[in-house]
């Protein structure tokens, strides 16, 4: 698994080198207010994925913490569980007392 997974890689890498020397044309974005900016087409394709991998992660992160907080919650109520089940079955395991017996 470990080879299928760097040779995928290697695919991969191969592939977007081979796109980013077939896309090496000067592009102009522009921008309001006249505002302009000329780059290769592949670099600006970069860094608006990277832009949208980051705003995607931001999103993600009060699901998250949203998720952690659940989970100490379950793990508290798993533990007051666990602990009345202990106390439960080590009182099912003792003797029963003894009644008082009088000799008269």
């Amino acid at each position: 698994m470990k080879y299928i997974s760097r040779l995928l890689t290697l695919l991969l890498f191969v592939g977007f080198f081979g796109f980013a020397l077939k896309n090496d044309e000067i592009v102009t974005l522009k921008y309001f207010f006249g505002f302009q900016q000329s780059a290769p087409l592949v670099i600006l394709l970069l860094i608006f994925f990277i832009a949208g991998a980051v705003i995607g992660a931001m999103a993600m992160v009060p699901m998250i913490y949203r998720h952690r907080r659940d989970l100490t919650h379950h793990r508290k109520t798993l533990a007051e569980v666990e602990k009345e089940r202990d106390a439960a079955q080590q009182a099912a395991t003792q003797a029963p007392q003894p009644d008082s017996v009088r000799n008269t």
